[in-house]
């Protein structure tokens, strides 16, 4: 008999909410692991992205939290890149709901203002990246002694992008008197260390890693050159929302500008784009204004979005976690997915140590489209997005109040070398250049 999470000890009002999502049956992992999260226990959960594990420490800190006071919050979920931060908050406010425990995201990119009085009003669980948070923490805007609930989500990412350190040093300000949930693609390493050092007779539970799920089609096509971007172009326009990964990030630019180029609506996401920018492109490419989000490795570990059809590795992964985080990206909680690697002459000897690595054939087919042709229904595109504010800059000179007597009223023509509603101004480029000084009027009748 299927259980439901109501079966599983969720509060009635937080399972309703669920409903009202449409989520109405646990996952594997969930079911496993609910009871002994809102049982208090601590868990070390192997979960790669997709498995649902966003619901299982969200519920536990929604329905357990306590009471956070200015500066103090009471629970805390460090994750390693913002744009998991604000989906893990977004997450949290809607199990939340209007009457449940308060939630705000802390992460680089942005100002302090912001954070720094979302923390001195008081809140009840924190959802940060280590490096923002220990500033916060340096700065003394932020207590974390009181913490009684703890969740480190992706912990073999932060071992990756060289957060242990920061990690270690935040957990070590926590008291000992805490529940602490990790969740991690493996549990190897540091995250096994993590482990040791901060949990008490965990519990470990398992889903199955993204790379052995059968939902996800594996295919790799050799490609050199330029045929690299006319095929990636192909597949977006055929399998998309798509997720294309580069290895650097001027790689990233430059393909994005051939696939626009190509008619295909792309756009890119790294390190080197502001939050701001950032925040949008997955904005618009979650609302289908993009096809295709090309993104770097560090840049992609926070996004998790719903129904991505393909990813494409237009630049082969570093490793075999690399290629199973990746892989996450599509084909999430069950859904059917399309992973397509292309593989230069020069690359395909350590694709076949990956695949190998991997549990998979040692192939690597030339490309064909139909081969990986779908039957379902073409999706329509909505609007492209409008450029980002900041892309116009004003031609025109700051205004500089004039000395002249004002016009009596009535109908009167424009003075010979006036504009109807003022002194006409050169054209760009002309005049000194220099701000806050008005164009030499014109002498009439010159042209």
């Amino acid at each position: 008999m299927t259980s439901t999470f109501t079966d599983l000890g969720v509060p009635r009002a937080i399972a309703d909410g669920l409903a009202l999502r449409g989520i109405t049956e646990p996952f594997p992992i969930q079911a496993v692991a609910l009871p002994l999260a809102l049982d208090g226990r601590d868990v070390c959960g192997r979960a790669p992205t997709g498995s649902g594990k966003t619901i299982v420490f969200g519920i536990a800190l929604v329905a357990l939290v306590g009471h956070g006071r200015p500066r103090r919050p009471r629970g805390l979920v460090l994750v390693p890149t913002r744009e998991l931060a604000a989906q893990v908050t977004q997450e949290l406010i809607q199990l939340a709901g209007p009457k449940g425990p308060s939630v705000a995201s802390f992460y680089g990119g942005v100002g302090f203002g912001p954070q720094v009085r979302a923390l001195r009003r008081g809140l009840d669980i924190a959802v940060a990246c280590p490096g923002r948070l220990t500033d916060l923490a340096e700065r003394g805007e932020v207590d974390l002694s009181e913490i009684g609930m703890v969740v480190i989500d992706e912990a073999d990412r932060m071992a990756d992008m060289g957060f242990m350190p920061q990690v270690r040093k935040l957990l070590d300000q926590i008291r000992g008197e805490r529940q602490t949930m990790l969740f991690s693609a493996t549990l190897d390493g540091d995250a096994a260390e993590l482990t040791r050092r901060y949990q008490t007779n965990p519990v470990a539970v398992e889903a199955e890693p993204i790379a052995e799920a059968p939902s996800n089609r594996h295919v790799f096509w050799s490609a050199d050159g330029a045929d690299r971007s006319d095929l990636t172009a192909q597949l977006v326009s055929a399998h998309w929302p798509a997720i294309v990964f580069c290895r650097t990030k001027r790689g990233a630019d430059r393909l994005t500008d051939k696939l626009n180029r190509a008619g295909v609506d792309a756009a890119a996401i790294h390190g080197d784009r502001s939050q701001a920018q950032r925040e949008r492109a997955l904005a618009s490419f979650i609302s289908g204004h993009f096809q295709a989000l090309v993104a770097t490795d560090i840049a992609a570990r926070g996004i998790h979005v719903d129904n991505v059809e393909c990813v494409v590795n237009f630049d082969p992964p570093d490793d075999e976690k690399a290629y199973v985080h990746r892989s996450g990206r599509t084909g999430r909680a069950g859904a059917s997915g399309l992973v397509v690697s292309l593989v230069s002459a020069s690359q395909a000897g350590d694709m076949k140590k990956l695949q190998s690595k991997l549990g998979m054939p040692r192939v690597i087919d030339r490309p064909a489209m139909s081969a990986i042709a779908t039957t379902s229904t073409p999706r329509v595109r909505t609007a492209r997005p409008p450029a980002p504010p900041e892309t116009f800059r004003p031609s025109v000179r700051p205004h500089v109040p004039s000395n002249r007597p004002a016009r009596p009223a009535g109908n009167h023509s424009p003075a010979p070398g006036r504009g109807q509603f003022g002194p006409r101004r050169q054209p760009v480029g002309g005049g000194s250049g220099k701000p806050g000084r008005p164009a030499p009027a014109r002498r009439p009748g010159r042209g």
